[in-house]
């Protein structure tokens, strides 16, 4: 019995030091274009992407580059993302950007250096969140309702 657990406790562990590559490594997988749907829009001169239904897509989204806002929308305790999201974003002056009806559950956006507001409304339930956006890394928001909203 001794030697049984003398050959199993190091197999063990080495499956247990394994198991972040393999965890890393399914996250790089190849993306399957041929489902998923997501193309640049603009607005008022201000390029984003808005969807992540789907793992593929969400994923699509996530690889895109050169958006210096993200935005994610979930519900309840397990956020879940959810895609009907209204989404207004204002300028330090107060002028409107870019407004989304039914948006999400991912929207990334290009926009010029500034300071910005972003009003998140869904099913009457605002939430509220500022950003400061450079040329730098992206600025992430994430916008949470509890589920009764």
């Amino acid at each position: 019995m001794k030697r049984i657990h003398f050959f199993i406790l190091p197999l063990v562990a080495l499956g247990a030091l394994l198991l972040p590559i393999t965890l890393t490594a399914t996250s790089l997988a190849p993306i399957d274009n041929s489902g998923v749907q997501v193309q640049p829009l603009q607005q008022n001169g201000v390029t984003y992407l808005s969807g992540g239904i789907g793992e593929d897509e969400a994923r699509a989204i996530e690889q895109a580059k050169g958006y210096n806002l993200h935005m994610m929308f979930s519900v309840g305790p397990g956020n879940k993302y959810i895609p009907d999201v209204d989404v207004t974003v204002q300028n330090a002056s107060g002028q409107t950007v870019l407004t989304l009806e039914g948006a999400g559950p991912l929207v990334y956006v290009q926009l010029p250096p500034g300071k910005y507001k972003v009003l998140a409304t869904r099913n009457g339930g605002e939430r509220r969140d500022t950003a400061d956006v450079g040329n730098g890394a992206a600025r992430n928001l994430v916008f949470h309702w509890n589920g009764d909203e």
